[in-house]
């Protein structure tokens, strides 16, 4: 019997294991089944979901050298080849561009919060986390800084109550401008800067409660306008490490160290001030200014913080307002009949020596014309470019993760299909039975963007476009320099992160 015991027990034995191993593998069968039921209709549907269609890439360099020289040009003509929603290849790296009002419609609102982090261009000196910390234009859109930062201007900065109230100042700025001009009668004078002075000295003083540049010292404006285009233009054109991140960390074409000290020279325009400030309130004083830096102090904002924010609004407040006034005043020049209307309109409704803010409102045709030089020229003609957070459908195709979004405004705002002789200007069409506004409303017209991300400073903006360019108009006659036939007014725009003038528009003011 213990003969016959040892081989039974050995069965058994391979019996009971084979078992315990055949059930072992049976639920790791039906985990893998369980995971692979969970996943795979997400994966099946992004295979299935194309990407947007594009130009062919080449390899290694992908679509690169299709961009041109102006962007929005160039993908305004892929888009009317490959439609609203095109792909592009970018070194190793996909970008995603909307050119029609369903396109942005998907992107800004219905993927809006899939779609609301940022690009950051490796040209920033800050790294990303830092921007998500500081920052209000290049932080994700769903970081509680960028939440707090975005109420703390829908509530204090520009509510509307703060705006009425920032509207004396505004008026003062402007009729110093007229003053200025004044002095100036039968001179050529750069109307681009004079412009960027009022614009500039009004946020110094929404800021800071102080001057900054003052109209005795143009050259400080050239110098500053300079200062802002150049760190602009660091950010939008070609770095090979936007392309291919391999080179993030090197600076092979050393703009990060270039940027780096464009900020550092952009923050010592204020950083005393900020000091100035601190040791004030360590020291008890009561003095309270009511401008930004001190809702910033009362907040708790670090120096850090602080220099970045002001750097932010400076550059979105100064170069696009000073640009959007610079090109209405090209085009109302340009266009004789237009100019002749505004000026019966403005002869009719201000009384006076000056123009308030009020008076905005009574001057419909003065409106009508700001908003038919931002469809023709947007301060941005890209919105600012978006990075996807997870992979989305737009317009029946699949946008992956990380993939870079723009909406090409500039395009919308030609697009024949839309706009009835698109490149007239007529300002007319946004008169009597015209519902679109600037607002983020009417996708067909977004020159300030909409959703999570539309610009907040544009409750500002708004009215000091309109009293400046108002000023302009009513108090002066203008004349191109050298006798120039206004009809040969050169329009050629200068691609940036805003699209400027490419030639600096020089005109003779002569006092009415």
């Amino acid at each position: 019997m213990g003969a016959f015991s040892c081989p039974l027990h050995s069965t058994q034995v391979v019996s009971s294991f084979t078992a315990s191993e055949f059930n072992i593998f049976h639920l790791l069968f039906l985990l893998i089944i369980f995971v692979f039921l969970k996943y795979a209709g997400s994966l099946f549907s992004d295979r299935e979901l194309p990407l947007p269609p594009g130009p062919k890439p080449w390899p290694i360099v992908g679509n690169f050298f299709l961009m041109g020289k102006k962007p929005h040009i160039s993908i305004t003509q892929l888009a009317k080849h490959y439609g609203p929603l095109i792909s592009l290849r970018l070194g190793t790296q996909l970008l995603v561009v909307g050119s029609s009002p369903v396109a942005a419609t998907e992107i800004l609102k219905t993927n809006g919060r899939l779609l609301s982090a940022r690009y950051v261009p490796q040209a920033t000196p800050c790294k990303h986390d830092v921007l998500d910390r500081l920052s209000l234009v290049w932080a994700s859109g769903s970081t509680d800084n960028w939440k707090f930062l975005r109420a703390l201007c829908r509530n204090q900065l520009f509510s509307a109550k703060a705006i009425e109230l920032q509207a004396i100042l505004r008026e003062k700025k402007v009729n110093e401008m007229v003053e200025f001009l004044r002095t100036e009668e039968g001179k050529v004078v750069d109307i681009g800067e004079v412009v960027f002075t009022t614009v500039f000295d009004t946020l110094a003083n929404l800021f800071f409660s102080r001057d900054f540049i003052g109209f005795r010292n143009q050259g400080i404006a050239s110098e500053l306008k300079e200062l802002i285009w150049r760190m602009m233009e660091l950010g939008t054109t070609p770095n090979i490490a936007d392309f291919y991140p391999l080179f993030s960390r090197l600076d092979v074409q050393g703009r990060r160290k270039k940027a780096l000290g464009c900020l550092n020279e952009m923050f010592g325009v204020w950083e005393f001030l900020i000091k100035e400030r601190r040791e004030g309130s360590h020291g008890h004083s009561n003095i309270k200014h009511g401008d930004f830096l001190d809702v910033f102090l009362a907040n708790g904002f670090t120096d850090e913080q602080i220099n970045v924010l002001f750097l932010e609004l400076f550059t979105a407040g100064t170069d696009t307002t000073t640009s959007t006034i610079e090109w209405a005043m090209a085009e109302l020049l340009k266009n004789r009949e237009a100019m002749k209307r505004v000026r019966e309109e403005l002869r009719r409704e201000i009384k006076g020596d000056s123009i308030a803010e009020s008076n905005i409102s009574q001057l419909p045709y003065l409106q009508a014309c700001i908003k038919e030089t931002l469809r023709l020229h947007p301060p941005v003609p890209f919105l600012l470019p978006r990075r996807a957070v997870e992979s989305c459908e737009v317009m029946s195709y699949r946008i992956p993760k990380n993939s870079r979004i723009f909406v090409n405004v500039w395009a919308i705002g030609r697009d024949p299909k839309i706009w009835e002789c698109p490149l007239a200007f007529k300002p007319e069409r946004f008169m009597v039975g015209s519902k679109l506004d600037f607002k983020g409303h009417n996708y067909e017209f977004l020159p300030f963007g909409a959703g999570r991300r539309i610009c907040p400073g544009l409750p500002m903006a708004s009215k000091q476009v309109a009293l400046v360019l108002a000023s302009l108009i009513h108090f002066f006659d203008w004349s191109l320099s050298k006798g120039e036939d206004v009809a040969e007014l050169e329009m050629n725009e200068k691609f940036g992160v805003t699209l400027q003038k490419e030639e600096s528009l020089l005109a003779i003011p002569k006092y009415i």
